[in-house]
């Protein structure tokens, strides 16, 4: 009996070991790889003389620059910059991913120069924070409409919502949020677009400054302001604390993230206040119905996920709807985490990490060839001291979702002939450095390496047979 129950112990103690050789859930391997970095962020201008005049008139400061959010679709690479401060010449701009001749490139202004111009009495953007494109090819705009937070604050009007044609760049409808849905400390900062139907598409919109979430349907072009204490930030959490600069924040709801769409064409909305280190769900089929999700009666149908953790206060998120993979940002952190959603919620791991290649991740996404995306801008030192012109303060990294995720909790479960042929790599290593240790060894050692060698393939192979028979 004794004999049998040690037996057991140490061919589960195997499987574990041969496991952990096999998918490396210790570590994810940090294969994200900057694609773009700058100094300060530039424009193309139709020629020289028009940047320099730009510059002299206090309409181009680069120094008040700083990008925020960012979108890919096919070969464009959308990047916000908010009107923190004067001095943007154009909140929204985009690169052409198809030019690989720098890794600074300057931006072009979307849809046009003009549309930017804060002269006019109805600006056609002022200050977006975030932008999503969806798969009907239409690139949803959530602007804040204030400009000079950092400075001298001015207020264009509620948050509205633009949807453009991405193919043609043509703006087709402009939503401006009802008043009674945007309140006196009301800033919305985050999107998320249910596409599922190209005509019946929903937007959720994220109010950080009064905590609320305010849908909008496309087919009946209206709106309703939802409510729920979820929403609001955890006083608990408003410590901040990154590469040295240390503040408090008491910002409500804020990341976002829709699921792939489930059978009744419903979805899952992922959702955390950025003052919290706290993950909640609710169905869209609530926040859809005008009449249930503006009653009282919604306060059971919003779900508690789970803590992330100490200093684990997260900014923006996305999901992958092929693997299940919910991507969110860790500022307090320098790092991008992630969480299979038909996990607990405990399991969650860490894809990326840098105190200096990763400084405020600010926004991730996924785009349609499956590769993740992650903006880092040094926001902390933006807002509370300064950035360097001499050092590089803004990139964006890259990797495809398989390669992010491999070797985290995040990476889908592995078939039995994967974890053979894995297990089989692994035991051809070791037994390879061993033998390199031996060549290289006096010969008066040679009997003790020899030892260890063999050791090594008796080791191995009891890994490779107890978990085939126990996963068999």
């Amino acid at each position: 009996m004794l004999l049998t129950t040690s037996f057991n112990m140490m061919t589960r103690w195997a499987v574990t070991v041969a496991l952990l050789l096999i998918v490396g859930v210790a570590a994810g391997k940090d294969n994200l790889h900057v694609e773009y970095e700058w100094r300060e962020m530039d424009f193309k201008y139709d020629n020289p003389d028009q940047r320099w005049t730009a510059i002299e008139q206090g309409a181009f400061k680069p120094t008040s620059v700083i990008p925020f959010g960012l979108e890919v679709y096919r070969h464009r690479l959308f990047v916000t910059l908010p009107r923190w401060r004067s001095g943007v010449p154009a909140s929204l701009a985009y690169l052409d991913l198809n030019d690989n001749s720098t890794k600074m490139p300057a931006l072009m202004p979307f849809p046009s120069w003009v549309a930017h111009n804060l002269n006019d009495t109805e600006p056609e953007l002022v200050s977006p924070f975030r932008v999503k494109a969806d798969q009907c090819g239409r690139l949803w705009v959530l602007d804040s409409r204030i400009s000079g937070v950092l400075e001298q604050t001015k207020l264009y009007g509620t948050a509205q919502l633009l949807v453009y044609d991405i193919h043609n760049d043509d703006l087709l409808r402009r939503y401006i949020l009802p008043a009674g849905q945007s309140k006196q400390s009301s800033f919305f900062a985050n999107l998320a677009v249910e596409d599922g139907d190209c005509e019946n598409t929903y937007a959720y919109m994220a109010d950080l400054g009064s905590p609320g979430l305010v849908v909008y349907s496309w087919r009946d072009q209206e709106s309703w302001r939802v409510q729920h204490h979820f929403f609001h930030p955890d006083p608990l959490a408003g410590n901040f604390s990154i590469n040295g600069i240390e503040f408090q924040w008491d910002d409500g709801v804020y990341g976002l993230a829709l699921s792939k769409p489930q059978m009744d064409g419903s979805a899952t909305l992922y959702f955390h206040p950025l003052t919290s280190t706290m993950e909640f769900s609710v169905n869209t089929t609530v926040l859809r119905n005008k009449t249930l999700a503006t009653s009282g009666d919604i306060f059971r149908e919003f779900k508690i996920l789970g803590s992330r953790g100490t200093d684990a206060q997260a900014g923006a998120q996305c999901l992958d709807p092929e693997t299940g993979v919910l991507f969110y940002a860790l500022p307090n952190q320098n790092a991008l985490g992630c969480w299979q959603t038909t996990n607990n919620y405990k399991m969650q791991d860490r894809v990326y990490a840098s105190d200096n290649m990763l400084i405020f991740p600010s926004d991730v996404k996924v785009d349609h060839k499956r590769r993740l995306w992650v903006l880092s801008n040094q926001l902390q030192s933006f807002i509370y001291d300064e950035l360097y012109g001499g050092s590089i303060n803004f990139r964006i990294l890259s990797a495809s979702v398989k390669d992010a995720i491999e070797r985290t909790s995040c990476e889908p479960p592995k078939k039995l002939p994967e974890l053979i042929s894995k297990l089989g790599e692994v035991i051809k290593t070791n037994i390879g450095f061993k033998s390199s240790d031996s060549s290289s060894t006096p010969s008066s050692g040679s009997g003790s390496t020899s030892g260890s060698a063999a050791w090594s393939l008796s080791l191995s192979v009891l890994l490779l047979g107890s978990a085939i028979s126990w996963l068999l």
